[in-house]
């Protein structure tokens, strides 16, 4: 318990913000981090054997600018994500670990689903948690300045894991955005939120069940998530819907979307505010999203990764299949990229010209389709595109 309360202490140590210039010469970057370190209680000496033999990863760099599997549409995404192997696998674990999924119901108020679903997206249950060194991932990616204000503080708590024990820049291999173990979590998140599943002392989130779904569990708690709340659910919708009313950006009580002719495919609405989803635009998939599905984005802020784990979770809870519908078709890497210039052009923020459908350029399609007296469902077609 000693080490727990230590862990505890630490957490408070980790800098929030940028603590050294980004780019330039690695070397003078890692002597910088290694100052930061020292200022954060690590002596001279630590923080010498831990920075002095980082380096930089090109395939960390690589991977981080080629995330093109979140250019798939949310039912190819689902598609191939969401296996009955992976369904069987689910259900199998649990309950295998059934008094362990009770625990983070009871401690936390996370439903095992939500758990089962990280869990088999991020690592498969455990078989594949990354093979990349994380220490040299986090500093490649805290070099880098695409998002030193987020790499920083986790090298520094990764320096911090290491003073604890927990952490070997030499042999610690994960994600190559540098999450570790089963549920893939950030070091600052182990540091803040590892939880001591399985009693011994640590927390071990590569080897030890108990730790790393506890720890899952008690993040998403922490990240705001509501007990005995549902997340997402199937609806089916009127043609005469306001398309415009749907997307995250509008909430209403669940009895105001059924009587404008929401109705839930299976069970019934939750008396709460939500959002309707149309992940592929009116003719595809639709989903009535409910607060606790809003804290998922502070796990993962994909789109489609987010919908997807959030369904599958109720797959695992026996809902059936979605109705994929029969949606515009998507447009092509060039298209969109296309698509975001034009949208740039006339003021919106699109989060940069990368191809990908987030929720920037959902938001300003939606506008301009309002504009241009489209259904504004946020899902733009090669009519839009042709308009603008």
């Amino acid at each position: 318990m000693r080490h727990l309360a230590l862990l505890a202490l630490l957490a408070n140590l980790v800098s929030p913000a940028v603590a050294a210039p980004c780019g330039g010469n690695f070397t003078a970057f890692l002597t910088t981090m290694q100052t930061e370190a020292q200022a954060q209680g690590l002596s001279a000496a630590d923080a010498l054997r831990f920075f002095g033999n980082l380096q930089q990863d090109p395939k960390v760099l690589k991977a981080d600018r080629a995330q093109g599997v979140f250019r798939k549409t949310f039912t190819d995404f689902a598609r191939s994500l969401i296996s009955q192997n992976r369904i069987d696998n689910g259900r199998a674990n649990a309950r295998k670990y059934a008094a362990l999924f009770d625990r983070a119901q009871k401690d936390y108020g996370i439903p095992s689903g939500i758990l089962l679903a990280f869990w088999a997206f991020e690592t498969d249950f455990g078989t594949f948690q990354g093979d990349y060194n994380t220490a040299n991932a986090l500093a490649t990616l805290a070099h880098d300045c695409r998002r030193p204000d987020l790499f920083q503080p986790q090298l520094l708590a990764a320096a911090k894991l290491w003073q604890l024990g927990d952490f070997d820049p030499a042999t610690t291999t994960g994600a190559w955005a540098g999450e570790i173990g089963m549920v893939q979590m950030l070091p600052a998140d182990i540091l803040e939120r590892g939880v001591d599943g399985d009693g011994d002392g640590k927390v071990t989130l590569k080897t030890s069940v108990p730790d790393a779904i506890l720890s899952g569990a008690r993040m998403l708690h922490d990240f705001g998530w509501q007990a005995g709340q549902p997340w997402l659910q199937e609806v089916v919708l009127p043609d005469s819907l306001d398309w415009a009313q749907t997307g995250l950006k509008t909430q209403r009580p669940a009895a105001e979307w059924s009587a404008m002719g929401v109705k839930p495919r299976e069970g019934t609405l939750a008396d709460l505010p939500a959002s309707i989803l149309l992940p592929e635009g009116r003719k595809g998939p639709a989903f009535i999203a409910y607060p606790n599905y809003s804290v998922l984005f502070k796990w993962n802020q994909s789109f489609v990764y987010v919908t997807t784990a959030a369904y599958f979770a109720n797959r695992l809870s026996g809902a059936a299949v979605f109705n994929p519908g029969n949606p515009d078709p998507q447009l092509s890497l060039e298209d969109t990229k296309t698509l975001q210039e034009r949208l740039q052009q006339r003021g919106y923020d699109v989060g940069g010209i990368d191809g990908i459908l987030g929720s920037g350029t959902r938001d300003a399609v939606r506008q301009e389709q309002q504009r241009l007296g489209l259904p504004a469902d946020a899902w733009p077609t090669h009519d839009l595109l042709n308009q603008l």
